[in-house]
């Protein structure tokens, strides 16, 4: 963390202005979707609706699994939880267990679920909460996007229910599992394809930001230093993290990927972004999965997205951190 870095005690002093902006996490936990889940379930401003899995860093059942643990971690009660797409739309899936290891949640002795999965596909699970839903959700997508591309597909009645796609995916620069492909976007680019060309207001948060929020080993002793199982939990975490990280990319430290999409929807002042059009590669022999931004308007394309292009690494860190020590006394 930065010179300004928060402390636990800045955490639980942080004053938040209750918002309650509906939100439903689709999510492939990952290490850094655990993170997102323990985010969205403990910032006020947030009213999680419901939580969808789809295949990804893991198989679709351990993904699941992983995020009914979470939930458990941070005492989540009556939040469905629903398990969606086993592949992507095309070809097959390829998961990060390089990253993730064997469990996708490798590091931490974690408890079993404590809660049942709903017995419907996530996709009718996200219909269902949006159409019943008195307001315009939120989709918060920090995995691959199949489910939410199918959502579109198969039920575009809900279209106007839905407020924006705020997903963790691509970059403007290179990638991290093909030389410009980021790996939610290169695990299924023609769900990604269909979410970017849906008309929808889109806000896409790739690696060039996220490489900014790194979890140092200060960040880690912080998590530590509450005291609580959770901050336990997030310390070994990110300390297996770590060390994948170091070994697959040479990183010091790694990035917090997916707590930044959910942190933009909380508060969208963290980040800054650019209304660009983005296309996602399809057909290259090298480039397969890549996300064309245009960030200088050489297509003349229409923007189809807010592109994040800077985070404010400081407020992203105090506000994971409250949210994980607000109601854990040491």
């Amino acid at each position: 963390m930065h010179k300004n870095r928060c402390t636990i005690a800045d955490a639980r002093a942080t004053i938040i202005t209750r918002v309650d902006i509906p939100v439903i996490v689709d999510c492939d936990p990952g290490h850094d979707d655990a993170l997102a889940l323990l985010l969205a379930a403990g910032d006020p401003r947030l009213r999680l609706l419901g939580v969808t899995t789809v295949a990804g860093n893991q198989t679709l059942d351990k993904t699941t699994r992983n995020a009914l643990r979470i939930l458990a971690l941070a005492g989540v009660t009556g939040v469905p939880v629903a398990a969606g797409c086993d592949r992507p739309l095309v070809g097959d899936l390829v998961v990060a267990d390089d990253i993730h290891g064997s469990s996708g949640l490798d590091g931490p002795d974690l408890d079993g679920p404590t809660a049942e999965i709903e017995p419907v596909h996530a996709v009718e699970l996200m219909r269902r909460l949006i159409a019943e839903s008195g307001e315009s959700v939120t989709l918060i997508a920090t995995g691959p996007l199949t489910n939410v591309a199918l959502l579109l597909r198969r039920h575009p009645e809900v279209v106007p229910g839905v407020r924006r796609i705020v997903f963790m995916g691509g970059s403007t620069e290179r990638g991290n599992t093909t030389p410009y492909g980021e790996f939610n976007v290169v695990t299924d680019p023609e769900a990604a394809d269909i979410v970017l060309r849906s008309g929808l207001e889109i806000t896409m948060i790739g690696l060039n930001v996220t490489h900014q929020a790194l979890a140092t080993d200060e960040v880690i002793a912080e998590f530590r230093g509450m005291g609580t199982r959770v901050g336990a939990v997030c310390a070994e975490l990110m300390t297996f993290f770590a060390s994948t990280y170091r070994g697959v990319f040479g990183f010091d430290h790694p990035p917090a990927h997916d707590p930044i999409a959910v942190a933009a929807v909380a508060d969208p002042s963290i980040l800054r972004t650019v209304a660009v059009p983005v296309a996602v590669e399809l057909t290259g022999k090298h480039t397969r999965g890549a996300t064309v931004v245009d960030l200088h308007d050489r297509s003349g394309r229409t923007p189809n997205a807010e592109v994040a292009v800077g985070l404010d690494v400081d407020a992203f860190w105090r506000m994971l951190m409250a949210a994980v020590a607000r109601g854990q006394p040491c």
